[in-house]
């Protein structure tokens, strides 16, 4: 009696596991198939083109005391509207930081950004400050200073920060966590190191050297 009534219970077990896979496979079957990100991104940085009018701050072309301040970045009125190829810095290492003007971590980066870029400029050694108003509204700049920010998170974001997110993956989740989370591309384009929005410039030399091939 106690062998048949095991036999029963077990029979019945197996009857919901078999319903609940069949269950999971019809929602399955009718769940639209979501297409996968990795096939919208491009193979390559070098394969992303970038407008500067819309994204870059002047620092980038030349990034100094002149025209970096520790309230923001101006623009150089000689390349507004004009569209860049991460292709033309091949062979160097690159410095991606999404910025914002009004932000607590705004002095500070911006001072030790400059002192990384005027000590290895010649070396090799770009820096993209895009700015970004997705965080608290840090970055509301105006016509004359910046047209329009860019998105580094959700459906619009940026293809550049679409593809820099997919090669390298954030603390609890890809997504940018706040202004001036930073990347480090190598001289190949590879996407070597992402850096926390508290984490100094100053404190990526080490990896800045290395890329470069200068490390002692």
């Amino acid at each position: 009696m106690i062998e048949a009534t095991r036999g029963l219970r077990g029979s019945r077990l197996l009857s919901v596991a078999v319903l609940v896979l069949a269950i999971a496979l019809v929602f399955r079957s009718l769940t639209p198939a979501v297409p996968q990100m990795a096939d919208d991104l491009p193979t390559s940085i070098y394969d992303i083109t970038i407008k500067i009018s819309d994204t870059l701050f002047s620092c980038e072309i030349e990034f100094s005391i002149e025209t970096c301040t520790d309230v923001g970045c101006k623009w150089d009125e000689d390349i507004r509207g004009d569209d860049i190829k991460l292709s033309e810095y091949a062979g160097e290492v690159l410095l991606i930081v999404n910025v914002a003007s009004k932000c607590g971590l705004t002095s500070s980066n911006y001072k030790e950004l400059n002192v990384l870029y005027e000590k290895y400029r010649e070396k090799g050694l770009e820096i993209l400050a895009l700015p970004c108003n997705q965080f608290a509204g840090q970055e509301p700049g105006s016509n004359e200073d910046i047209q329009e920010t860019i998105d580094v998170n959700g459906k619009d974001a940026a293809p550049l920060y679409k593809y820099l997110k997919s090669q390298k993956g954030g603390f609890l989740g890809d997504g940018i966590k706040w202004n001036f989370t930073k990347f480090l591309v190598d001289k190949d384009g590879k996407v070597v190191e992402r850096y926390a929005p508290t984490t100094s410039p100053s404190k990526i030399e080490n990896d800045i050297q290395k890329f470069h091939g200068t490390a002692s």
